[in-house]
């Protein structure tokens, strides 16, 4: 259930994040209540997940995966481009999460 939560928590930040976008610097009033709403929903499943693993590891997960789905969506729906060199930060990113994920024994697996 816990990686429920995280997976959960990230995808509700992400919404938030997108949300944040469509708000203009929170000028448009229901993208900016979108963005509160789905922020608090993905901070209260992250502290679901911070009773069991550490902060800095959830912390990682939870923003690493964040960064690489928000940068796609940045790129599929916001027509942001992306050179080489933030291709490859993201896939730094998503080496660390995994790296994080099977090899450290401080993640409740």
């Amino acid at each position: 259930m816990l990686y429920v939560y995280l997976a959960l928590a990230i995808l509700f930040e992400t919404i938030g994040t997108s949300f944040l976008q469509a708000s203009q610097q929170f000028t448009r009033l229901m993208p900016s209540l979108a963005v509160l709403f789905f922020y608090a929903i993905s901070f209260y499943l992250l502290s679901l997940v911070l009773k069991v693993v550490p902060v800095g590891v959830a912390y990682a997960i939870w923003s690493g995966l964040g960064i690489v789905f928000i940068t796609m969506i940045g790129w599929l729906v916001f027509k942001q481009s992306l050179d080489l060199a933030a291709v490859v930060g993201i896939a730094l990113i998503i080496a660390g999460v995994v790296v994080v994920n099977l090899f450290s024994k401080t993640v409740g697996h």
